[in-house]
């Protein structure tokens, strides 16, 4: 009895340690849109990347020594796929409410939950995700512009990668010694394009001063959590507790940006969460019926 408790209590704390790094995701990217008429984008993904590596090297102050090539190439990869991911997702905020951006981004998730389900009747939840995103393209949002879609749906494609190296960086690195070294890859990338589109706004006090809080909340915090709790999820689990992440971006649009979110908006996403809340119910019977819990390996 006491081992079914302990199994039953430990998915769930991971599934808070996700759901409390969504919301300051979400509340970071908010703030980070302030800024975008400072140092754009790509600016700001340098100014999140920098100063999340600087903290992590200071608190955990990993080793870079003795990593295997095996080691090397997963931390480099997630690396790379941070800073692309937070790139398009940023080019996709200047032309797209938050909201809407991460209800569009999250279909690379879903859609990953449904694949890994192995069951037919999971792509129906698919559908109705799309039917919500199609119903944003119809008024919702006032208009969806296409470049901007197509940065967002790139942006999901990235969060795919992510979920996926995430893990296997969770598992080669202790703590979080791997995200810390990500971040110096992802930062090494992006600071010397933010300084030819950036310039000196980059070195402004007041706006070092909301990119320090814009790391922490946007990626020292959610990733973090999100290491730790990939430990005792699966991938495809995971992706399925980020459905509040459209909720949680619109209200975080509206609160921090003032964007109108109207029924149809609610509606749309209200689809999207629905549909990924009936994956979670077809991943659960697959694996009550399987016994086991369905993995996703690359």
């Amino acid at each position: 009895m006491p081992k079914t408790t302990v199994a039953s209590v430990a998915p769930l704390g991971a599934a808070g340690l996700v759901v409390t790094g969504l919301i300051c995701q979400e509340a970071g990217a908010g703030f980070a849109v302030t800024l975008f008429p400072q140092v754009g984008p790509v600016g700001m993904v340098a100014l999140r990347m920098c100063f999340s590596a600087v903290v992590l090297l200071l608190v955990f102050r990993p080793s870079f020594r003795g990593r295997s090539r095996g080691d090397w190439i997963t931390v480099i990869a997630f690396g790379l796929v941070l800073a692309a991911m937070n790139t398009l997702f940023y080019l996709a905020l200047t032309r797209l409410h938050l909201g809407a951006t991460v209800t569009i981004e999250y279909l690379g998730p879903l859609v990953l939950s449904v694949v890994v389900s192995r069951r037919a009747s999971s792509w129906l939840w698919a559908v109705l995700a799309l039917a919500g995103v199609a119903l944003l393209g119809r008024g919702g949002f006032t208009h969806l512009d296409p470049l901007g879609v197509a940065f967002t749906l790139g942006a999901g494609v990235m969060w795919v990668c992510y979920i996926l190296l995430s893990a296997r960086t969770g598992g080669r690195f202790r703590r979080l010694d791997g995200l810390a070294i990500a971040m110096v890859v992802s930062s090494a990338v992006t600071i010397p394009v933010a300084a030819v589109t950036a310039g000196a706004a980059l070195v402004r006090l007041d706006v070092l001063a909301i990119g320090i809080a814009v790391a922490v909340l946007s990626s020292v915090i959610p990733y973090g959590l999100e290491l730790f709790a990939l430990r005792r999820l699966p991938p495809a689990t995971f992706s399925i507790l980020l459905s509040l992440a459209p909720a949680l971006a619109a209200i975080a649009g509206l609160i921090i940006l003032h964007q109108a979110l109207t029924v149809l908006d609610a509606i749309a996403i209200g689809l999207v969460v629905i549909a990924s809340m009936g994956a979670v119910r077809a991943a659960a019977r697959r694996s009550a019926t399987a016994g086991d819990t369905p993995e996703l390996t690359p």
